[in-house]
């Protein structure tokens, strides 16, 4: 049914975007220290400039892939791709876990410029390989899978994707803002299992449906 394929990529691309989010990075040391210059919404700031890298990808890439739709050993290809890429990633997530350091220390965060957030939020994300690493393998595969659906296929993804970064980067600012100089470690590190424990299954779905294209 194609409602609960729309329902499906748009939990889906929720979680992975939160198990993307919640791995510390330079948009995450930028959130900390312009929530402690700027207030709350430096996250929610940042994060507008983070959607709009983002749309303009998901908006590259369907008009990019449309064409290649009827192909199916190229679907096949990026669908295997973004598999292993998130399988790889799920197995990165759970290492963090056994490392001895805490997954994420906010006291920690450096002072990044005194670029307002939004334009941070673009820039580090423009600049990051590995946001374009993940668009190129993981986004492509997302892509590829809502164009079936049309526009609201898309839409339900890039929903999704942002709901995620935008809900992680606001309670980052709310702690910081209200006091708080790290996470509990122990919910962190749970949090963090379950997302590395879902992305390695959900890689291997799509690696899966790749393969099952080419049968």
């Amino acid at each position: 049914m194609p409602e609960a394929t729309l329902i499906l990529i748009f939990v889906t691309s929720l979680l992975v975007g939160f198990s993307g989010a919640l791995l510390p990075g330079p948009l995450v040391a930028f959130n900390v220290s312009e929530s402690l210059r700027h207030g709350f919404w430096a996250g929610p700031a940042l994060v507008l400039g983070h959607a709009f890298t983002e749309l303009l990808m998901v908006g590259a890439l369907a008009w990019g892939l449309s064409r290649f739709l009827g192909q199916g050993w190229l679907t096949a290809a990026i669908g295997v791709a973004g598999g292993l890429v998130l399988v790889y990633m799920g197995l990165a997530v759970l290492r963090i876990n056994w490392g001895r350091r805490d997954p994420l220390e906010l006291e920690g965060a450096v002072h990044q410029g005194h670029q307002a957030p939004m334009v941070g939020g673009i820039v580090l994300s423009l600049f990051n390989p590995s946001w374009l690493i993940w668009w190129v393998s993981v986004g492509s595969t997302y892509v590829l899978w809502a164009l079936g659906l049309g526009v609201v296929g898309l839409g339900a993804f890039y929903l999704g994707h942002i709901l995620a970064d935008l809900s992680w980067y606001s309670l980052v600012s709310l702690i910081v803002t209200s006091g708080r100089r790290s996470l509990s470690g122990r919910l962190y590190r749970g949090v963090l299992v379950g997302t590395g424990l879902f992305l390695t299954g959900f890689g291997g779905f799509f690696i899966l449906r790749g393969l099952g294209l080419l049968a």
